[in-house]
């Protein structure tokens, strides 16, 4: 698959719109893609869940430009207030997309958005905004170029998304989105996310995502810096063939409703993602002390319980304790009574697993 696909027709109609609103969901990866090549390629393929309540929610306000011949012309309001810091980012993107998208040179844009969590603490902002974002201007284009199908259009929003962020491809589907060629996963692409295709066992469905929030400050270092840190990674080769290999092995574990081996795999990510980290030249501690202990009161409950929950991280300090939904009671008691007390300001989110984007 190339992105020649996504080069548009010629629009046939005027806009009769003047905003769009998409309420996107973050994802949380379970095998995780860190280091890309190009731009927004990744290394490896990487299978997320994708969330419910944690979203973004955006209207895109356009208008037509007498002259643009110059720069884009954007401006970004976030939670009711002006963001002159972010149009920078908004405006790479849409040099990005440019030739997909020839008509953003021809408006002039209000990005109004709103997170329903912290931004930049280690829960995927970036991929809720920019595939919000990117489904605004899909629906520009259809009404441009009437026709698009739903495949496509789907397609294509997930690409745009993206060049704004690689996670970002992730979050407009569910509840299991795939990015990334694999032999062993059909239609998988390096270009843009799909749905995962193949049978998932009960266990898995409903599942549920307690995000603790150990650190709700900007994370120590941008997701842009850490996957450049993977070039010239003296162990970057052997993660990439890793995450392969667990994604192989993941198949038949959500067919057969493998709790015990869903885990070992989901934790060894988490953690192989930041021994990544750990090992890379400038090196970086992403983790708090808080981080460990939540990680170590986790596997003592499992041990003490059999109760199936597990972690995983970002390339954060938060922690998402991911659990199946009839143990639902049992854990979030858990997570009020011991694991808050870690939590900054005692604060964590109960989510689950989503279906993706809505139009509003």
């Amino acid at each position: 698959m190339t992105s020649t696909k996504f080069l548009p027709a010629d629009y046939t109609q005027n806009l009769s719109s003047t905003s769009f609103s998409y309420a996107s969901p973050s994802n949380i990866a379970l095998i995780k893609y860190w280091g890309k090549q190009g731009i927004q390629i990744p290394k490896n393929p990487s299978i997320s869940f994708t969330l419910d309540t944690c979203r973004t929610t955006t209207t895109l306000h356009f208008e037509k430009r007498d002259n643009y011949k110059e720069d884009f012309e954007v401006k970004v309001i976030l939670d009711g207030k002006h963001k002159p810091g972010f149009e920078a980012k908004i405006h790479q993107f849409f040099s990005r997309i440019l030739q997909y998208m020839p008509f953003v040179k021809e408006y002039k844009f209000i990005v109004e958005t709103t997170n329903s969590f912290p931004h930049s603490s280690g829960i995927a902002s970036s991929a809720s905004g920019f595939s919000a974002i990117a489904l605004c201007l899909m629906e520009m284009e259809r009404e441009m170029q009437p026709g698009l199908t739903d495949t496509y259009f789907t397609q294509k929003a997930s690409f745009i998304a993206r060049l704004g962020s690689g996670s970002g491809c992730r979050s407009l589907e569910g509840p299991l989105v795939v990015w990334g060629e694999h032999s062993e996963i059909e239609g998988s692409s390096d270009i843009y996310g799909v749905s995962y295709p193949y049978e998932v066992h009960e266990n898995f469905k409903d599942f549920q995502d307690a995000i603790l929030l150990v650190d709700q400050g900007e994370k120590q270092v941008s997701s842009t810096v850490g996957h450049n840190l993977m070039h010239n990674h003296p162990y970057a080769e052997s993660r990439f063939n890793q995450a392969h290999e667990n994604l192989a092995k993941l198949i038949p574990i959500l067919k057969n409703g493998d709790l015990d081996s869903f885990i070992h795999i989901v934790e060894s990510e988490a953690l192989t993602l930041h021994a990544m980290m750990l090992t890379s030249s400038p090196y970086f501690i992403l983790m708090k002390p808080n981080t460990l202990k939540i990680i170590e009161e986790i596997w003592e409950y499992r041990r003490e319980t059999g109760i199936p929950l597990c972690f995983t991280l970002d390339a954060g300090a938060n922690v998402h304790v991911l659990f199946p939904k009839n143990y639902k009671n049992e854990v979030q008691d858990f997570i009020k009574s011991s694991l808050s007390e870690y939590c900054q300001n005692n604060r964590y989110i109960f989510d689950s697993v989503g279906t993706g984007a809505i139009k509003l």
